[in-house]
Formats: C-alpha cells, sequence, structure tokens
C-alpha cells in the first residue's frame, strides 16, 4: 500500500474507532456495528487473559457476516471434531451476524475491531493466534501485515470473486494487493474464481480449488431434517407444495398472479411461504393476498396449518427444514434488488428450483440451470408455466429434482479440504 492511500486508511480507521466509542445501540446495522466495537479490545484482552493457553493452537477464523459464517461452519465443525487441542476465536464485521457468531462453536466469539495498528497489534499480543482465516474474499489489509510480520499464517477458505465484483476496480486493488499477495494458502471455490483471486493479487503458488464449503453444509442439513419433528410432521402431506422461500415484495407480487393459475390446474396444490423479513407489516400483506385469492390461511404452527391451502412462515431459521416439504422450490430475491439467495437449500432436498431474473451473479443458479435442476422465470406468466408444469407432472419433476441433488453431491468434500488446507503446517 503506498504511503498517500496508508495515511487515509489510516485516518478512515481513526474516525471509526472514535465513532465506535461514543456510539450507542438504535435503530440499523450501522449504529449497532459501531456500538458492538465499545470496549471490544478490553474484551479480548480479558478473554486471553482468562482462557488464552499459550501451549495450544489457536485458529483465528473472521467471518464478516451470516453468508460467509455459513461457509466457515463446516470447517469449525471439522476442526471441532478432531482437533480438541485447538483453541478457536471467531470474528464477524455485521452486527446482524452476533447471534450466528455465539452459536458457531468457538471458544471466543465477538466484534472484530477496526482496522488499525493500534487494534491490529493488541489483539495478535492478546490471542496470539497460529493460523488466522478469512471466510470468502474480505481482507483486513493492517491486520494481515501485522500477522504476517510475527509469522502467523494467513489464508482463506471457500474463496469467490464475481466477474463485476468492486474489488476488481483501481481503488480496490491498491488498497488490498498487498494483503492478497501475504496470503499463505487460498482455497478458491473453483478455477475462475482462482484466475481473478490471481489477478487480484494472490500468489498463483498459493491457490488450490477447494469448492463451496456451503454444500457441505447444506446437504448435511437436508441428511438431517426429521420429517417427524414438531415442525415438519403436521405438515407433510400428499399434495403438490411450493416451498417458496427468502421472499420480497417483488417475488410476491409475481408468486401471486402465478398462483392464481397454478390453483386452476393443480386445484389441491399448496404453498408454503417464508417472507425473508417476517415483519408484521410483511405477514399483513401476505395475509391480505391470501384472504383476496380466497384460500385457507394459517401462521406456521397454528392448529389448522394441516389443512391450510397456504402456510405462512412467521419466523427465522426454520427454512432450511421447511426444504423438505417442497414438490417445487421457489427461492426469492431473483426479482429484488439484494440478489438471489440460495438455491442449493432445496436443491439438497431434491427439490427442482424457480427463481427469477436477477440471477447472474449466482454460480450455484447458473450451475442448477444448466443441469436442468432449476428454471429461471421472467415474469408471472412464465412462472406459472413452470409450476404447473412441475407441479402435475410427477416424473418431470422428479427428473429435475434429481438434477438439482446431484449439483449439490457433486460439490461435496469442500469442507473436508479446506480444513486439511487451514491445518497445514507452515
Amino acid at each position: 500500500m503506498n504511503v498517500a492511500l496508508r495515511a487515509a486508511y489510516a485516518t478512515a480507521g481513526t474516525l471509526a474507532e472514535w465513532a465506535a466509542s461514543v456510539a450507542r445501540p438504535g435503530d440499523g446495522k450501522t449504529m449497532a456495528s459501531l456500538a458492538g466495537r465499545r470496549g471490544v479490545l478490553a474484551r479480548f484482552a480479558h478473554w486471553a487473559a482468562a482462557h488464552r493457553d499459550p501451549t495450544r493452537p489457536l485458529v483465528w477464523l473472521h467471518a464478516p457476516s451470516v453468508g460467509e459464517g455459513l461457509q466457515a461452519r463446516p470447517v469449525v465443525e471439522l476442526l471441532r471434531a478432531r482437533r480438541p487441542d485447538v483453541q478457536l476465536v471467531y470474528t464477524h464485521y455485521s452486527s446482524s451476524a452476533s447471534s450466528f457468531a455465539l452459536r458457531v462453536g468457538a471458544d471466543y466469539a465477538d466484534f472484530l475491531p477496526f482496522d488499525t495498528v493500534r487494534a491490529a497489534r493488541a489483539l495478535l499480543d492478546a490471542l496470539r493466534p497460529t493460523t488466522l482465516v478469512f471466510s470468502k474474499l474480505d481482507v483486513w489489509p493492517v491486520l494481515v501485515e501485522e500477522a504476517a510480520r510475527r509469522g502467523v499464517r494467513v489464508t482463506m477458505i471457500a474463496a469467490t470473486l464475481a466477474e463485476g465484483s468492486g474489488r476488481r476496480g483501481v481503488f480496490a486493488r491498491a488498497l488490498l494487493r498487498d494483503a492478497y499477495a501475504a496470503l499463505a494458502a487460498v482455497g478458491a471455490i473453483d478455477e475462475a474464481d482462482a484466475a481473478r483471486l490471481v489477478a487480484l493479487g494472490v500468489n498463483r503458488a498459493h491457490v488450490r480449488v477447494t469448492g463451496d464449503t456451503r454444500y457441505d453444509q447444506v446437504w448435511e442439513r437436508a441428511q438431517q431434517a426429521d420429517r417427524e419433528s414438531t415442525l415438519l410432521s403436521p405438515l407433510v402431506s400428499s399434495r403438490p407444495t411450493l416451498v417458496a422461500g427468502s421472499t420480497w415484495p417483488a417475488d410476491e407480487q409475481v408468486l401471486e398472479a402465478a398462483w392464481r393459475g397454478v390453483r386452476a390446474s393443480v386445484p389441491n396444490a399448496r404453498l408454503v411461504i417464508a417472507p425473508h423479513e417476517p415483519t408484521a407489516a410483511h405477514l399483513a400483506a401476505i395475509e391480505g393476498w391470501c384472504k383476496r385469492a380466497e384460500l385457507r390461511g394459517a401462521r406456521l404452527g397454528a392448529h389448522d396449518q394441516e389443512s391450510a391451502d397456504m402456510v405462512i412462515v412467521d419466523r427465522v431459521g426454520v427454512l432450511g427444514d421447511l426444504y423438505a416439504l417442497a414438490s417445487v422450490a421457489y427461492v426469492g430475491g431473483g426479482f429484488h434488488t439484494a440478489g438471489l439467495h440460495s438455491v442449493i437449500e432445496p436443491a439438497a432436498f431434491g427439490a427442482p428450483v424457480l427463481f427469477g431474473p436477477r440471477c447472474t451473479r449466482s454460480r450455484d443458479a447458473g450451475l442448477l440451470t444448466e443441469e436442468g435442476g432449476a428454471r429461471v422465470v421472467e415474469n408471472a406468466l412464465a412462472l406459472e408455466g413452470a409450476l404447473g408444469a412441475w407441479l402435475s407432472d410427477p416424473t418431470a419433476r422428479e427428473d429435475a429434482g434429481r438434477r438439482a441433488r446431484d449439483v449439490v453431491r457433486g460439490g461435496l468434500g469442500a469442507a473436508q479440504r479446506s480444513y486439511e488446507m487451514v491445518m497445514e503446517a507452515p
């Protein structure tokens, strides 16, 4: 990093630290993230003084948000099962990942302080890590520089870089190139990602293709889903069922228009819908759709959910199991600016998948579509046609579902390869 850029970056880090020191919890992720960092260095120091055993190796894993955390979790689980001698610290950036971080199984989890020399040195002094692992893409240049200077092995798992990523811009490359060059080992999702990472500054000799650890995670969850559980058993049915997951209002507008035609051709079709943000207003809007369509609706867990035509999911954390009910799955985000949500979760259950056109940045969507396990729908009419075809034709539906499941099965093993890379001796 050149001198001028380093000075500007240091100033930004100092200002961020000051903002965190005076922040109070409030609405929004930004305020929560700032407030969460108040006293963070003291918290790390306190944990290390009480619990850090210098005779044991320590792996420090950073996953900025929940998505990166989901990629890291299969590796954490292998680490916990096979190396009980290793201590594990888990850090995150986003406040939305706080509750996830507490459940991941680390010895200690907290916000990652802002990337200043003072903070990096304080953390490294306290933790004395053997290995620092970044999940997916984010690197903190000052932390990487200080860690590498001390002989800490710095690695990256499930690394991916989209074709149109802002990380490929001139400013980002100038800021991060040295940090990427300092990585001792990088496990890329595929060959295309590996090539883009090398262009970003990663040493080609340090890159290998290890795959996407999320495939192991969703496969394991699908295998462990209990259809006799309190959650699923009341809803197990022979009715053709669409599970629509992580939907936004833009998705629901298209779904509502399509579902009218589907019900006309498949009268016993059932819809289980899990909005991405199950706020009171969002749930009320879906219930309004149910009423307009004269469907029998029920909230998840209600006494009448078994006979409902539309089951409305009013909580988070259960969608990954509800896909077990799906004859066909619709994944939201493809008609929304936020982009497509996880399409491999339903695919792991053998459900063919449908989604809107904003999917070009999703590698998983491309793989499923190419193999015939998914379809892109441009509008309500296309969605109605695809749903009608799959819900009314078990043979076609099962063939597409098998193709979807085979895509996920073909990606297994990434967690093992990533774990081995992380635990390699320097």
